[in-house]
């Protein structure tokens, strides 16, 4: 990824961005919107667009007759990234690091030298359509393109990943966002799904459980899909950060104490059968619903 944003040039970013803007109420834009938008004439225009073509960052494609472009996620990309760096976000993006269900997490560096973690979300069709039905913003704009629900997604996770860092909960601290790709700390760590030896698990299920609580009575969020898939814990000292934010739900949402059940629920009974704790499940509920894990 790197490599390809080296090669790209001011009138290359130029032609994404006039892209990206000429896609607003269509999945495809003909050649004369683009170039009204770029102000590059035609013929410069078709050399530039062949060049982002063969690169993979735009889709080319004959309908009724025109030749017609859309945005690739590459490209999206690239866009993300140079407004990144404009902001002093971001220095240089190394390698992956990292894939999920809807995204993939990259090495970065930020201004300094220090290292952070990039995450490109990237919602396609079957994970649209799931989006669809488990997130209450994504059913309240069912025409919306796949590229503005990445950008709402990743909008939505660096606000509670923000607002949870200033309440001391563990999650990574956010330096940044733009379009779909959120920038975080980064976290030299073990995905809880890969069962990590632990020296005191009771203690690592309790400070999920604390960033639960505070999700639920300071932040007022409900993280709703919550697993051994994201949950992070840290190397050095086994301290656990909760991440994968975006499909939250507010606390006066109907089906809030459902969500949230689910979370305990599950989490509860993960550390039960791999670590040997023995909380129980409706009891720890409870106790987060009373606020007491907040001490």
């Amino acid at each position: 990824m790197g490599l390809i944003y080296k090669s790209l040039t001011d009138e290359d970013f130029k032609v994404l961005l006039a892209l990206e803007r000429s896609l607003t109420n269509r999945e495809y834009a003909p050649l004369q919107v683009i170039e009204k938008i770029s102000g590059i004439y035609e013929e410069k225009l078709q050399l530039v667009l062949r060049k982002l073509h063969d690169l993979k960052l735009v889709k080319r494609e004959t309908i009724s007759g025109e030749k017609m472009y859309r945005l690739t996620y590459l490209g999206y990309d690239m866009l993300a990234i140079r407004s990144l760096a404009k902001a002093n976000i971001l220095e240089a993006i190394g390698d992956r690091i990292g894939v999920g269900k809807e995204s993939e997490i990259y090495l970065g560096l930020a201004p300094g030298g220090l290292q952070v973690a990039v995450k490109f979300i990237r919602i396609g069709k079957t994970s649209f359509r799931q989006t669809m039905r488990v997130r209450v913003w994504a059913r309240d704009k069912p025409q919306t393109s796949w590229y503005e629900q990445s950008k709402i997604a990743a909008e939505r996770e660096f606000k509670a990943i923000k607002e949870l860092a200033s309440y001391k909960a563990h999650v990574p601290n956010p330096t940044g966002y733009n379009r779909h790709v959120v920038v975080t700390e980064f976290i030299e760590g073990v995905e809880l799904y890969r069962r990590p030896s632990l020296d005191n698990p009771g203690k690592v299920l309790s400070e999920i459980l604390f960033t639960l609580t505070i999700a639920y009575h300071r932040a007022g969020i409900i993280h709703g899909d919550l697993s051994e898939y994201n949950v992070l814990i840290r190397k050095s000292d086994e301290k656990p950060f909760i991440i994968d934010w975006p499909q939250y739900v507010y606390r006066e949402d109907p089906s809030a104490r459902d969500l949230l059940k689910r979370d305990v629920f599950y989490i509860v009974k993960f550390f039960n059968k791999v670590y040997g704790t023995s909380l129980e499940p409706e009891s720890v509920f409870n106790t987060i619903i009373m606020g007491n894990h907040l001490g």
